[in-house]
């Protein structure tokens, strides 16, 4: 009954329409804040874009960056100063030691005997000095013994010549009473020569000391004994690493001289091979930045300590010679050598890749 109503049909007709204008209405808030986004958009992006732009335009040549580097640290190798059989291994591979840490030690029987004998020297060489002091004063005796027999030949040899003046001796006997002084003189000679000889083998060995040089002799072949008794324990001459230890094994005789294992000194530095164009703002004592590639995340803080005399070509065994014509130039490399400033929470392993960020801004 409705449908055929045309009141009904015209106010359903109104309803429908104002229903589509809401709908059509509807969306505005939306528009307006898509507007907003897009003007935002239009402010943020130039912006952003100068911000990037001003930050490299200041920082621009500031830093210069190479990953052209590794860790270093001392290597010593550790060597006895006597040789023996080795009785005692104290260390193993990569172990950690500090200074003064006994790593091996070597027989030290045979530098205790030597010890031994050496103090015997030095009784020996007391024993002969007194013998010789002994012998001083006999020589002393027989010079006051040759001046006494010089006296009495001259007595002699004076009687005899007064006699061969008035007749009553023959030539014979003063012949003899003058060889007799001659004889005496002689013995007076000899007399002093032993004296001065017990003398100097009595002196000093050295100016002022008042010892024998004998028994010094014999005292200096004591501390030299005493020294290398003590050498037989060899230790650790500073903190680090025990490495190449294949050598060290009991038993096995080390010479002198020989390195039987080696010692990694804890004390890390960075050598980092810059490029020579590189280096125009570069000074010592600029701060560094250090990133490894074995610990991502760990980041260090260092400085410049150094920068190499020459070239890493340069100071090759076998050096590049452009006399002959045939050169191509090539961007050369200075060693730079990093200290590093701040304590690192992982193991600085020596021959690690590094890169270095130095800030040349402070002293450039």
């Amino acid at each position: 009954m409705a449908d055929a109503d045309p009141k009904i049909a015209a106010k359903g007709e109104q309803v429908a329409a104002a229903n589509v204008i809401e709908t059509v209405e509807a969306p505005a808030p939306q528009a307006k804040k898509r507007n907003w986004i897009r003007l935002a958009l239009m402010i943020s992006v130039p912006l952003l874009i100068a911000a990037v732009a001003g930050y490299f335009y200041l920082t621009g040549g500031r830093y210069e960056s190479t990953d052209n580097a590794y860790v270093e640290q001392d290597t010593v190798s550790i060597s006895p100063d006597v040789s023996g059989r080795i009785v005692d291994v104290r260390v193993k591979e990569n172990q950690r030691v500090k200074a003064g840490d006994v790593l091996f030690v070597i027989d030290p029987e045979p530098y205790r005997i030597a010890l031994e004998q050496a103090n015997a020297a030095i009784a020996s060489a007391k024993v002969d000095v007194s013998t010789k002091a002994t012998d001083t004063g006999s020589a002393a005796a027989d010079i006051e013994s040759a001046n006494a027999d010089i006296a009495l030949a001259q007595a002699t040899w004076q009687r005899q010549d007064a006699l061969w003046k008035k007749g009553f001796t023959t030539k014979a006997a003063l012949d003899a009473a003058q060889h007799e002084v001659l004889a005496a003189k002689a013995r007076l000679a000899t007399a002093r020569a032993a004296a001065q000889k017990a003398q100097v083998q009595l002196g000093s060995g050295v100016a002022g000391s008042g010892v024998p040089a004998a028994v010094q002799a014999a005292m200096a072949e004591r501390d030299k004994a005493m020294m290398n008794l003590t050498r037989t324990v060899v230790r650790a001459p500073h903190d680090g690493i025990i490495t190449q230890t294949s050598r060290l094994q009991v038993g096995n005789i080390t010479p002198s001289g020989v390195p039987a294992l080696s010692l990694v000194v804890t004390s890390p530095w960075v050598t980092a091979n810059f490029k020579e164009t590189q280096l125009a703002n570069m000074r010592v004592g600029q701060p560094v930045e250090l990133k490894f590639d074995a610990y991502p995340g760990m980041k260090l803080c260092g400085k410049v300590q150094s920068i190499g005399a020459g070239t890493g070509s340069s100071s090759s065994i076998l050096p590049a010679q452009n006399a002959n014509g045939n050169w191509v130039k090539v961007t050369q490399r200075v060693p730079v050598r990093i200290s590093i400033t701040c304590k690192a929470d992982r193991p600085l392993i020596t021959g690690l890749s590094t890169d270095v960020s130095v800030d040349t801004k402070p002293n450039g």
